[in-house]
């Protein structure tokens, strides 16, 4: 397991990364990932109720589909967090078919309560998460059509869902492209800037093999900050 601490924007956090036992079902796998970063929270006087964000990785569909349904198990009411998931084999360094990376926020006063919104109606991930001056939305998908036609779609959804939390894209902190390993980054990142006058400060690109479904080509991720 690796684990960081860091300050961001006046706010402490912790960072879970972790590979899962190998042997057993991917749920199996993935409820001892989530049991191992329970104890690692509790260590830190957090726990998975702090949880903001999570990210799932998968060596292929399968496995992806068994994690995802034990996430939702894990971290049902108050652990309820921003969510994504990725089929990307390149990323084990194990033979494990499923790994986790965990965001969690030390809260900082009743002002800092986590204050989820759901789709309507609601499905597996959440639409957005507050907790203070943070906003974290859930990855955002498409099937439609080229990377382009994705984008084009992705993009006004993400801006309502930063409308709607009380923020706005000049207020982004943070954007995660996780981008079909079939698709460029130049034309990503072309399609992007057309599209988003804002300058985003951190900007993360990574490659996976597949996502929820097949026929999707990219997933964001966006944190923003109203402070």
């Amino acid at each position: 397991m690796r684990k960081a601490l860091f300050p961001w924007l006046s706010n402490g956090f912790v960072a879970l990364s972790a590979e899962a036992q190998v042997g057993g079902t991917a749920g199996e796998q993935a409820r001892d990932v989530f049991d191992r970063f329970a104890l690692e929270l509790h260590s830190e006087g957090l726990s998975l109720a702090d949880t903001v964000r999570t990210r799932l990785w998968a060596s292929d569909r399968e496995s992806r589909d068994g994690c995802s349904r034990e996430r939702v198990a894990a971290l049902a009411g108050d652990a309820r967090s921003a969510s994504s998931s990725y089929i990307a084999p390149a990323h084990f360094e194990s033979s494990a078919s499923v790994a986790v990376d965990l965001l969690a926020i030390r809260p900082q006063g009743a002002g800092a309560t986590k204050v989820v919104k759901e789709y309507e109606p609601p499905i597996a991930p959440l639409r957005h998460l507050t907790s203070g001056s943070f906003v974290f939305l859930s990855g955002v998908t498409s099937e439609v059509g080229t990377l382009a036609d994705q984008v084009a779609d992705i993009l006004p959804r993400i801006e309502g869902s930063l409308v709607d939390a009380g923020a706005s894209w000049a207020q982004a902190v943070h954007v995660s492209f996780h981008l079909h390993m079939s698709c460029k980054v130049a034309d990503l990142r072309a399609l992007f800037q057309d599209a988003v006058s804002a300058r985003v400060p951190s900007v993360e690109y990574a490659f996976v093999e597949g996502y929820s479904l097949p026929g999707k080509l990219i997933e964001i991720e966006v944190t923003a900050n109203k402070g």
